[in-house]
């Protein structure tokens, strides 16, 4: 499957010249589009609603088009806090999955009125003494160990994961919290990231509704939301198929209805958290080609790096280039794509079959609309990147600033010896 950019050429061109590359570009018409598909794949359960990952965009202006849907923010940390508040979100548009979390997080959490998901039996006296009581409506993380296998052979191991409750504590949780006055109560677990893969989220619904069951039938809890979390994935490579939301949306209505509507519990409530697959593939890195070199290798050096785009360089990912202008030509060059940083594994691609690249083509590399902006770094000195939303109507808005040196000196300012010049 061919992967095309959402921006031509000629958009580009127009954007660069009032906005110099490199900068992160997100395509709003997707967005949109996807956030329908994912509320209209899963209408048939009333209370259905998106926690969008924070940690994936952090953008305001993104995160508000979802809200236009009835997204709402799953945080993980003050600062998503802050910016969830910033943009309006308050009480249940607020769920707060954090771990090893302060104390002060679960104050902020509290006082916006956020759906609070304990990651650990003992933040329940953590959470209790912090605010005199248990707030009414909480959650619990859970973490079942052993291995977790999807059909098509994604695995992981949630016992080594630092993630969530086991199967007793989740159990003497939830009894502990209603004996405290908690009067609503949800369960959570991610297990899995990034599948490509329809059989994953009712694999999971499965193991999530089935311990609902239990729960009550142990400990009296009525279960009034169950959080599926996100791990739904997209395609990074173009020979790989994407998830048919239609379908797994249909395949999680099946299991509800076979486990909790047998059960008589058919009034639960869904959530998901995702990122990747709300904002991924609606965002790409444009950058410049500056620099070419030959020695063992053909390099192309282009103006962004790792501390734009940290995933190719951190996991070994795969992010596939379409060089603008270029998309039919013929690929009969072999380069490694890198970036300035002063380390080997600043490189975007390796080996990587492209058009011959020519000084000043303007690169685009896809599928960086998650977890591409929100992962940079100042490592070299290098300051972050602009973001632009390309609209619906073909304009474009600066939707972020790049940095420049006077933010990234701005902290020293508790330092009355210097004074930095610019």
């Amino acid at each position: 499957m061919k992967k095309v950019p959402f921006v031509t050429l000629e958009k580009a061109k127009e954007i660069t010249a009032q906005i110099p590359t490199p900068f992160h570009l997100y395509d709003e018409k997707g967005i949109r589009e996807n956030c329908r598909r994912l509320y209209e794949a899963f209408s048939w359960n009333p209370g259905f609603k998106e926690y969008f990952a924070v940690k994936a965009n952090p953008n305001p202006f993104l995160i508000r088009i979802l809200g236009e849907y009835g997204c709402g923010c799953d945080c993980s940390s003050m600062t998503e806090l802050m910016l969830a508040e910033t943009i309006g979100a308050k009480g249940d548009d607020i769920m707060f999955s954090s771990n090893d979390t302060p104390v002060e997080e679960f104050k902020k959490a509290a006082e916006l009125g956020a759906i609070i998901n304990l990651d650990d039996i003992t933040h329940i006296d953590i959470v209790e003494k912090a605010l005199g009581k248990l707030p009414k409506k909480m959650s619990c993380r859970y973490n079942p160990g052993g291995y977790f296998e999807v059909s098509n052979g994604i695995m992981d191991n949630p016992g080594d994961a630092k993630y969530g409750m086991t199967t007793s504590q989740i159990f003497e949780a939830f009894r502990i919290m209603k004996e405290k006055g908690v009067e609503e109560f949800g369960i959570h677990a991610f297990l899995v990231s990034n599948t490509v893969t329809n059989d994953y989220y009712p694999m999971l619904a499965r193991v999530l509704f089935e311990l609902a069951v239990r729960i009550k039938a142990k400990t009296g809890v009525k279960i009034s939301f169950i959080n599926l979390s996100g791990g739904i994935g997209i395609p990074y490579r173009p020979d790989e198929h994407g998830n048919d939301i239609d379908i797994i949306g249909s395949r999680v209505h099946e299991v509800y209805d076979e486990v909790l509507g047998a059960a008589g519990m058919g009034d639960v409530s869904l959530c998901t958290e995702m990122g990747r697959f709300m904002m991924g593939p609606y965002g790409g890195l444009v950058t410049t080609a500056i620099n070419e070199k030959h020695i063992y290798k053909e390099y192309i050096g282009v103006d962004a790096c790792a501390a734009n785009l940290m995933r190719p360089a951190m996991y070994g990912a795969y992010h596939h280039i379409t060089v603008l202008g270029k998309e039919n030509a013929i690929c009969d060059h072999v380069y490694d794509v890198t970036g300035a940083l002063c380390e080997n594994n600043d490189k975007f691609a390796i080996d990587r079959i492209l058009p011959k690249i020519s000084m000043g083509d303007l690169l685009f590399i896809h599928d960086t609309g998650a977890h591409g902006f929100s992962m940079g770094y100042n490592y070299n000195g290098k300051l972050r990147s602009a973001e632009v939303l390309l609209k619906e109507d073909g304009s474009f808005k600066l939707i972020r600033r790049a940095e420049t040196p006077s933010d990234y000196f701005a902290t020293f300012d508790c330092f009355d010896e210097f004074s930095f010049k610019f």
